[in-house]
């Protein structure tokens, strides 16, 4: 074994003959281990929430989607698309297209995302289990069927089943606004409410309504334009690969999004809150490792007579400082080491019972309990802070508060 190492992990462990060096060591890794409890669950939790956000909007948004870099709309059978429709890896596609319209329903109206699909698109998401009123459906043999958010449904005053038809406006795209008649530079269509959804996502729930491919067309004035192309796979595990092939035979005129990229806003915000938490909780952690100066401080005294004996036997003033920066950098990592096993099974404890709650209310939430999942990288991020941290707490008495003490002559 180390020399250095031996001796400072016997300093550590002993009996001090002032039991003040025992408390402020004591208190120096209950500080750590707290610390660090701190910064395993709050990541941990915030990387539960980002799977939760994760999993709503996976009901909806497809695992690869293609789009234009510029412009609106693109061909969608072209070459290079057909190439990848054929690709191996893709399960189905659904061609897509969607733009703002007006809704109106008796006397109230108001501005919705309209989605155009094909028969293919049911496939491809998860509608079903986000329903929440009726059944999907685009159309049947004698009228279409349009499918809203339960936020735009509400405001609509419109539910599934209802006997009359919504009306649907949009703006004709190759004529100017008739002044003396403005209803005569809107295209009209009707639709039926097939069903209401709800994915607890209001960028969905309050303005998306899906209608078939074919009425979208006859609205925005396209014969057979898309603006997207929703892809599914079959191994959700190859969409990296995959979006690097679909990239690669499409070029740069094309902007191939995961799902995470897709509402890169919403993941962006989460990943900003979850380190600027990780950098609060660290300086906390910094400030509890300053009592590793006072504990080494008070044992560099009281070990005085140990280092004249020490250097009698040979020992240099390297090996002596060795000896009391490990002493501070076990302090830290006994710490850390306590902190991690604990959060962790913590985070485990709440991930199997669910016992820190959200809320008294069951059902206000979307789900009822903290959602936690933890995850190896925060944990050797976390091992790794503490331990630079610690090493700088030693760093500094060790260093110039050696030479005060007269441990180096």
């Amino acid at each position: 074994m180390n020399l250095s190492f031996y001796i400072a992990q016997r300093y550590l462990f002993s009996k001090k003959s002032h039991n003040a060096i025992n408390v402020i060591s004591f208190v120096s890794v209950c500080g750590v281990a707290v610390a660090t409890i701190a910064l395993v669950c709050a990541l941990s939790v915030y990387n539960g929430f980002n799977d939760l956000v994760s999993s709503l909007f996976g009901h909806f948004d497809a695992e690869l989607k293609i789009t234009p870099v510029k412009g609106k709309v693109f061909d969608p059978e072209t070459e290079e698309i057909r190439a990848v429709k054929a690709l191996p890896t893709v399960a189905c596609y659904s061609e897509v297209l969607q733009d703002n319209v007006l809704v109106r329903y008796h006397d109230r109206q108001g501005v919705a995302v309209l989605k155009g699909v094909d028969a293919s698109y049911e496939q491809l998401t998860q509608i079903d289990s986000i329903l929440i009123d009726g059944s999907f459906k685009l159309a049947d043999e004698v009228v279409n069927y349009a499918n809203m958010g339960i936020g735009l449904a509400y405001a609509l005053g419109i539910n599934a089943g209802f006997v009359t038809p919504m009306e649907i406006y949009a703006p004709k795209r190759a004529e100017q606004v008739n002044m003396a008649n403005p209803a005569s530079s809107f295209h009209l269509e009707y639709a039926y409410i097939g069903s209401v959804f709800r994915t607890d996502q209001q960028l969905y729930d309050d303005s998306y309504l899906i209608v078939p491919l074919a009425l979208a067309r006859s609205l925005f004035d396209y014969e057979h334009e898309v603006s997207a192309i929703e892809l599914k796979l079959h191994d959700p595990k190859q969409v990296a690969q995959t979006k690097q092939e679909i990239s690669r035979l499409l070029g740069e005129g094309y902007k191939v999004q995961d799902r995470f990229e897709q509402q890169e806003d919403s993941f962006r915000m989460m990943q900003i809150e979850k380190w600027m938490t990780f950098l609060i909780l660290t300086f906390i952690l910094a400030i509890a490792l300053f009592n590793v100066v006072g504990s080494l401080s008070m044992l560099m005294i009281e070990k005085q007579a140990d280092v004249a004996t020490l250097r009698n036997l040979g020992a240099d003033n390297r090996l002596i400082r060795r000896i009391f920066l490990l002493e501070g950098w076990m302090i830290s990592a006994f710490g850390a080491g306590i902190g991690i096993v604990i959060g962790v099974s913590l985070c485990l404890l709440q991930q199997m019972f669910g016992f820190i709650s959200l809320g008294e209310a069951a059902g206000a939430f979307v789900i009822d309990a903290y959602p936690v999942r933890v995850a190896v990288g925060d944990i050797v991020t976390i091992l790794c802070t503490v331990l630079a941290i610690g090493f700088l707490a030693a760093w500094y008495p060790v260093r110039y508060l050696a030479k005060r003490f007269r441990i180096e002559q």
